[in-house]
């Protein structure tokens, strides 16, 4: 008797899509990963070489946890692996690389887009309206009228054009900014005024008010802010890396920080995470930063549980995977 596909699982995202999976029960079944490292089907504890999983799901309360490492051999020691759909954005995680090299087919994550536009546009907003001097003026009760900038004309570079970068252009460019977006592929995009190849960045580096990372960490993007980026900026201007920590040479962000260019630098990713606590950045007077959690908005969860339900339904009926990645990238990281 031919055997059903089986789907790996963690017990926790499993219990909040249960309700949902009923309309699969007849293509597949869940092999449930337990908080002690088991494996249950239905009932009944199995192991590792009884699940062999076709697929295996990394949900969205996985990150950082011990279940992750359980996860990743299972899904390693089978045989039969062939999809892995994964709760981040991004693929620069070793394990991604050894799974894809297995055969497995790799589909990323688009969920957090929002939550990390939303960030990008606090983080900015915030800067541009003095919001650590009109938080010290309350605390003083001092009645502190203070100028501020306007996004409304500023001009923003978006490096990493994908869906996080493109869901900051949208809520950008709904305050009348001037976004350009960085992409190999080019093309157009409704929220920009233009999309440039990486090879421009030279010429738009020094017209942008707002530089975002959003890019993915690759070889090609590795220390992509270096002293000579830096040295291009234009003076006022806003660093934000939502991307990864290893996009930027901390210590030539720092020394250009100290120079005055750039003015400011939201940063929620380092090179080490968690930040060491001797870190100059917790405490410099031109940072903003956060613990890699802009992509923590309420609704992440629910779009990510969602995104897996369509691929899902997609993987067993044969059709295209959402957010596939292209196997020589992943391979190249």
């Amino acid at each position: 008797m031919t055997r059903m596909t089986r789907i790996l699982v963690n017990e926790p995202a499993f219990r909040r899509i249960e309700p949902d999976l009923s309309a699969v029960a007849a293509k597949a079944e869940i092999v449930r990963l337990q908080p002690d490292g088991a494996l249950r089907l239905g009932d009944c504890e199995i192991t590792a070489e009884e699940a062999a999983p076709n697929a295996g799901w990394m949900s969205a309360e996985m990150f950082g946890v011990p279940a992750f490492r359980r996860w990743r051999a299972v899904l390693l020691a089978s045989a039969k692996l062939d999809w892995v759909q994964s709760a981040a954005a991004g693929f620069d995680d070793p394990v991604f690389k050894e799974l894809v090299a297995k055969g497995a087919r790799l589909t990323t994550n688009t969920a957090q887009s929002v939550a990390m536009a939303e960030y990008v546009l606090w983080g900015v907003l915030d800067h541009f309206q003095r919001g650590t001097e009109r938080r010290k003026a309350q605390s003083q009760h001092e009645w502190a009228r203070l100028r501020y900038r306007e996004v409304f004309g500023s001009r923003w570079l978006i490096i990493g054009f994908g869906a996080i970068g493109q869901a900051v252009a949208v809520r950008a460019a709904s305050f009348s900014a001037h976004v350009t977006g960085v992409r190999r592929s080019g093309g157009s995009h409704p929220a920009a005024a233009a999309i440039v190849a990486p090879e421009a960045l030279d010429a738009a580096l020094p017209e942008a008010d707002v530089v975002v990372l959003a890019v993915p960490l690759s070889p090609a993007t590795e220390s992509l802010v270096d002293a000579g980026f830096l040295a291009a900026m234009k003076p006022g201007s806003v660093l934000v890396n939502v991307g990864r920590g290893g996009l930027v040479d901390e210590a030539a962000l720092i020394a250009a920080l100290d120079n005055g260019v750039p003015e400011h630098a939201l940063l929620d990713v380092f090179q080490v995470e968690p930040l060491p606590p001797e870190s100059v950045f917790w405490g410099h007077p031109r940072v903003t930063m956060t613990g890699h959690a802009s992509a923590l908005g309420e609704g992440f969860v629910r779009r990510s549980d969602a995104l897996f339900r369509a691929n899902l339904d997609r993987y067993l009926s044969g059709e295209p995977l959402l957010q596939e990645a292209r196997r020589e990238d992943v391979m190249a990281g």
